[in-house]
């Protein structure tokens, strides 16, 4: 069996973007370390959700821990940088911030992590961070990076199969059925990648129970009226029931459906 390192910005992004993988690699065997760069200091949190006196990190520490096991990670790790917030926010500009660290003594904590792992593969995001965070950004920067100081020579990055979403949503809506208000076509055209840079998409609807109930455990982030938890069933699939990737590695055409293709 081999060991994944999936690497995230901040708490939820690794239900949203790999929850079905995660737990896909999980009930085969495999090793799911999850490190996350940031606490998610600068969420948004409803007024009275939080104790008194409880910080918003503190939270959603919790609830990556929660997600953590419900989708049978082995090992959770946090890299101990501050969320830097949307691009354009003055917390990018604070010392402390993910968007500020350097790069080499980021990778260096995260090479750290995969040496002692032993890490067959690492997942990053594609370089644009998939829709443009600061944050993402840097997973990418630093990931690539990191793989590069411990010698783990599979990585993917995570990513969204733009065309394919949009063929979807288009289709739902020639169908009759009403989409939340935050999608429209220019926005789906600014997420991820063409679809001609996809190595590799994993069928993970086995898994989406697992994947929505991690996303669930984010409560502070995704609640029940949320754009992604309020999505009926079959949209719900249509949209997450497929998880993409670009091998970094993979020669022109590659094809794949799985991680961990050719690994014990």
């Amino acid at each position: 069996m081999a060991t994944l390192v999936t690497f995230h910005a901040h708490p939820d992004d690794e239900s949203i973007a790999m929850g079905g993988v995660m737990a896909k690699a999980a009930d085969e065997g495999h090793r799911v370390v999850l490190v996350v760069a940031t606490r998610g200091e600068h969420g948004e949190v409803a007024d009275g959700f939080l104790d008194p006196g409880e910080e918003l990190w503190q939270r959603r520490d919790q609830e990556t821990r929660a997600c953590a096991e419900i989708l049978g990670v082995a090992r959770v790790e946090f890299l101990d940088y501050v969320d830097s917030g949307m691009i354009g926010m003055p917390e990018n500009d604070l010392p402390s911030c993910f968007w500020q660290a350097d790069i080499e003594e980021a990778a260096g904590r995260l090479a750290a992590i995969l040496t002692e792992e032993q890490a067959d593969v690492v997942t990053v995001y594609d370089e644009n961070g998939v829709y443009g965070h600061p944050d993402h950004i840097q997973v990418h920067r630093v990931g690539m990076r990191a793989a590069e100081l411990a010698g783990t020579r599979r990585v993917y990055m995570s990513t969204i199969n733009r065309d394919h979403l949009e063929r979807n949503f288009l289709a739902a809506l020639e169908a009759g059925a009403e989409l939340p208000g935050e999608i429209s076509a220019e926005a789906l055209r600014e997420l991820g990648v063409s679809e001609d840079r996809i190595t590799t998409g994993v069928d993970v609807r086995p898994w989406l129970g697992r994947k929505r109930s991690a996303m669930a455990a984010h409560a502070s982030q995704i609640s029940e009226t949320s754009f992604f938890l309020a999505l009926a069933p079959e949209m719900f699939e249509s949209a997450f029931g497929t998880e993409w990737f670009i091998r970094s590695d993979a020669p022109p055409g590659t094809v794949e459906t799985d991680l961990f293709n050719g690994l014990s």
